[in-house]
């Protein structure tokens, strides 16, 4: 059975969890924040929905890929589905069309990148610090 669960991913040992430092996003009011913050140190808003398959693949792929740490950026989740009205207004504030999953990095005021989908994993964050 060794072999089997090797080949087929299978293992023994609990696998270590990564975790980010996620800052949720939940308020109007933090997008003023983040957009004055955003002068000083890199910001980062991941939008996520929650039911979605596909997003949740570009989030696990997100976060074995990230390599970056907390001092070079603050990181925010955004639960889209349970924050509508945050989630249209980041769209409205930073000019960027909706889309889910999407990664929107902020500099100065103003959207230096944004991607959706899969191409989120091709935003290299290192050039953007």
């Amino acid at each position: 059975m060794g072999f089997i669960n090797k080949l087929f991913g299978g293992s023994s040992e609990p696998k270590e969890e990564k975790v980010l430092p996620w800052l949720p996003l939940t308020e109007l009011t933090q997008l003023d924040s983040i957009s004055e913050k955003s002068g000083t140190k890199t910001q980062v808003i991941f939008k996520h929905s929650t039911r979605c398959g596909i997003s949740s693949m570009v989030m696990r792929q997100f976060v074995e890929a990230f390599d970056l740490d907390e001092n070079d950026l603050d990181l925010y989740y955004l639960d889209l589905l349970s924050y509508r009205e945050v989630s249209n207004e980041v769209g409205y504030k930073f000019q960027v069309m909706h889309q889910s999953p999407q990664l929107i990095v902020i500099k100065n005021g103003v959207v230096v990148a944004h991607d959706s989908h899969g191409a989120i994993n091709a935003i290299d964050l290192t050039s953007l610090v």
